[in-house]
């Protein structure tokens, strides 16, 4: 059976050591990085299974990396327990709040640690074996996430890559606003480069495909797009 790999972002070499030596020990492949920047590199390089992130790096802080990683529809589904000296309610509920699965507060056990990575896993492994692979939404339509396919009473509908991606993106996070930023990252590609405004394009052209009656993408003043079924 293939090793789950764990990718470990922290800085402080001790605490670093003592957790791969406890993941070894669990029978845990783990990859460490010690900034924010070379932790987002890893994670598309590694494909982890989980990330661990501690929320003082330098380079690019572990909630920023932790936004990044669940404003990324390629990496939205990666488990991530942040871990911190930062033990106030509101530190917990904000990293909570950008997507982490599980917040550890330093000084921790590492039996503590180690059964939170568990339960972490275990839930990701419970939600990936019972998602299906397709979105049904409104009456008729069936977005299909393997062949990329949308259709409307079985009749395909063709949307281009990014169109696809804004799509599933705003169905993974029904009834939340996302920014033209965050939907941005989604339809991004290597280094092209892609202004604001373009979403807006994107959107529209969307809007057109789905039919004249469809209302579920709902623009936001100021803010951006959500999809609100309601």
């Amino acid at each position: 059976m293939q090793k789950m790999k764990i990718l470990l972002v922290e800085d402080e070499e001790d605490i670093a050591e003592m957790i791969k030596i406890q993941a070894e020990l669990n029978g845990y492949k783990i990859v460490i990085e010690n900034d924010g920047l070379n932790g987002l590199r890893a994670i598309e390089r590694e494909k982890p299974d989980l990330v661990i992130l501690d929320v003082m790096l330098p380079g690019q802080s572990g909630l920023d990396v932790c936004r990044k990683i669940k404003n990324n529809a390629k990496t939205l589904n990666i488990p991530v327990i942040i871990t911190s000296a930062k033990s106030e309610e509101v530190d917990q509920i904000l990293g909570l709040e950008l997507g982490a699965d599980d917040y550890v507060c330093k000084p921790f056990s590492m039996k503590i640690l180690f059964s939170r990575i568990r339960a972490v896993l275990r839930r990701g492994k419970e939600t990936t074996e019972s998602a299906p692979p397709t979105i049904c939404f409104e009456p008729h339509f069936t977005l299909d996430l393997e062949s990329y396919q949308l259709q409307k009473k079985g009749k395909p509908i063709t949307l281009t890559l990014s169109e696809f991606n804004i799509l599933k993106t705003l169905l993974s996070t029904r009834g939340k606003v996302l920014s033209r930023n965050q939907l941005l990252d989604q339809i991004a590609e290597g280094d092209s480069y892609i202004v604001d405004r373009n979403i807006d394009v994107h959107i529209a052209s969307l809007r057109k495909k789905l039919g004249p009656n469809f209302r579920s993408i709902e623009t936001v003043r100021g803010v951006g797009y959500r999809f609100n079924e309601d």
